[in-house]
C-alpha cells in the first residue's frame, strides 16, 4: 500500500461548515489520518484558521479561511483492512442503513474510533467497508465497554440534524443494565450532578459537578440483580454507570465503578463485559420526515447470563 499523502489546503468556509468543529472538519479533509495525529497538528499550531492559531474545539464560522498542513501518513496508519474479520464482522452488526444513516449495534470491546494506542475503531471499520462514502462521521459516542445503538451519518445535513435534537435533548436513548441488588422502584429518577476528573477521566458525584440526569424502570428482578432500563437524559460521562453506583447497585462487571463481590458472581457465570447496552434509540429522520425508533439486540452472552438468573 502506497503511503498517503495530504498537500497544503486553503479551505474558504461556506454556511454548511458553519458551526463545525475544527477537528471534525479536519477529519473529513484528512481521510486515512489518526485523530491522534489530528490533534496533534492542531496543537503544534500547523493548522491555522484565519492566520491564527485555533483549539481543537474551535466551531467554524462562515467566512473562515482555514490552512491544513501537509500531512504523510504510513500505510500501518491507514484504514483498516475491509478482510479482517473484526471488520467484516461490522457488516452484520448494521440494524438500520439508507442513504442519509447508519446505525450499529457496536460490539463491547470496540471504541468509537482509533487513537490513545488504537488500530481503528467503529467509524474507521466503517468507512473501510464504505469506500465508495464521501461523509461518515459519528452523530455521538458509546463508551468502549458499552454495546447497542450507534449513529452514523452518511449526510452533513444529517449530522447537524442529529447535533440538534441532541443539543435540544429530543432524541431518547435506552439501555438495558444489570445491576447489583434489588433496584429500589422509587428511584425512578436520579438527579446527581457529576464531576470528571481531567487526569483519569474517572467520573464522581460531587456538588461541583455538572447538572445530570437519567430515568430508571424496572424490567425484571433476579435474586441478587435488577435489569433495568435506563433512559439518560442528559449525556455525561459514565452516566448511567455513576448514577447506578451512587444509589448502590453497580453495573455488572463494571472495571471503574463496579462491586468485586458481584462481579465475581456474575464472571462464574459467564459474563466477560461490561453489561449495559443501548438497545433503543428514538429520533426524528428529516430526510423521511417521520419519528423513528431502532432497536439493537443483546448479544447471546448477555441473553445466556440472564437465562441462567433465577427471577424473584
Amino acid at each position: 500500500m502506497e503511503q498517503i499523502n495530504h498537500s497544503v489546503r486553503i479551505i474558504d468556509i461556506a454556511q454548511e461548515n458553519a458551526q463545525q468543529r475544527i477537528d471534525n472538519f479536519l477529519r473529513l479533509h484528512l481521510k486515512g489520518v489518526p485523530k491522534s495525529m489530528i490533534y496533534r497538528i492542531v496543537r503544534k499550531g500547523e493548522v491555522r484558521v484565519n492566520k491564527k492559531r485555533i483549539k481543537p474545539d474551535y466551531k467554524l464560522q462562515v467566512g473562515d479561511s482555514v490552512r491544513i498542513p501537509p500531512v504523510k501518513v504510513d500505510p500501518e496508519n491507514a484504514l483498516p483492512s475491509p478482510k479482517l474479520n473484526s471488520i467484516k464482522n461490522l457488516e452484520s452488526a448494521i440494524v438500520y442503513e439508507d442513504d442519509a444513516l447508519i446505525i450499529l449495534n457496536k460490539p463491547s470491546g470496540l471504541a468509537v474510533h482509533g487513537g490513545s494506542g488504537l488500530d481503528f475503531g467503529a467509524i474507521e471499520g466503517l468507512r473501510a467497508l464504505r469506500p465508495d462514502s464521501r461523509f461518515l462521521e459519528l452523530a455521538h459516542r458509546l463508551d468502549k465497554a458499552t454495546s447497542g445503538c450507534l449513529l452514523i451519518a452518511k449526510k452533513r445535513s444529517m449530522l447537524r440534524a442529529l447535533h440538534e435534537q441532541l443539543r435540544q435533548k429530543t432524541m431518547k436513548k435506552q439501555y438495558f443494565a444489570l445491576v447489583k441488588g434489588q433496584w429500589d422502584k422509587k428511584d425512578r429518577l436520579v438527579r446527581e450532578p457529576l464531576l470528571k476528573n481531567a487526569q483519569d477521566s474517572v467520573v464522581k458525584v460531587s456538588p461541583q459537578g455538572k447538572a445530570s440526569e437519567t430515568h430508571f424502570k424496572i424490567i425484571q428482578r433476579y435474586e441478587g440483580a435488577t435489569l433495568v432500563e435506563a433512559s439518560p437524559v442528559t449525556g455525561r460521562t459514565h452516566q448511567i454507570r455513576v448514577h447506578s453506583a451512587c444509589k448502590g447497585h453497580n453495573i455488572a462487571c463494571d472495571e471503574r465503578y463496579g462491586d468485586s463481590a458481584f462481579d465475581s458472581k456474575m464472571t462464574a457465570l459467564g459474563l466477560n463485559r461490561l453489561f449495559l447496552h443501548a438497545a433503543h434509540i428514538t429520533f426524528f429522520h428529516p430526510v423521511l420526515e417521520k419519528k423513528m425508533t431502532v432497536s439493537a439486540p443483546l448479544c447471546p452472552r448477555l441473553e445466556t447470563l440472564l437465562s441462567k438468573l433465577q427471577r424473584s
